[in-house]
């Protein structure tokens, strides 16, 4: 359980402030540049290395997170933009098997970077009306966009956690 959820599953009970969305969006934002400093001196071989047994390696957790984050992304201007869309879900394990998670890193830290600007500056526009507006997901049902960006704050550090955890568990140097 450690190793696939190294920092506990999303949880949060509390009541969504503007204060707690805040720092939600800073984690967003930051996360481009966490990722790169985790990854940056990672070899060929350290980057195909699975952070777990059965997992998914350095390398497909980096390109996840690309497709992952524009998902979310496309489902924000949804529900920003319709009401109560139903959105479509994806199977992230079966987009890790295409040949597009073979590239090199820097082709989804790039974008990620790109997507995160566009991302936050959505994000930091919001009102408070708009943190109370939905999407439907299938297998989750009715999440909220204040919700969502707690969301997809944890993802970031979930996944980031998972390359660190691996780094320090293998005595690899973590260049921040």
């Amino acid at each position: 359980m450690e190793e696939k959820y190294p920092i506990g599953k999303f949880e949060f009970d509390g009541e969504i402030t503007d204060s707690v969305i805040k720092q939600w969006i800073n984690e967003i934002e930051m996360l481009p540049k966490l990722l790169r400093e985790a990854v940056s001196d990672l070899t060929n071989e350290q980057l195909d290395t699975p952070y777990r047994s059965g997992g998914w390696t350095v390398r497909q957790v980096v390109h996840h997170l690309s497709d992952s984050h524009m998902n979310a992304y496309v489902r924000f201007k949804l529900a920003l933009t319709e009401e109560n869309p139903i959105i479509k879900p994806y199977k992230e394990g079966e987009w890790a098997k295409l040949p597009d998670y073979k590239l090199p890193i820097d082709v989804s830290l790039s974008l990620l970077e790109s997507l995160h600007i566009r991302w936050t500056k959505l994000l930091h526009s919001l009102n408070p009306a708009d943190m109370d507006k939905t999407f439907i997901h299938p297998d989750s049902g009715e999440v909220s966009v204040g919700k969502n960006i707690g969301i997809y704050a944890w993802h970031g550090r979930h996944h980031l956690a998972h390359i660190t955890a691996l780094c320090n568990r293998k005595g690899w140097q973590l260049n921040h």
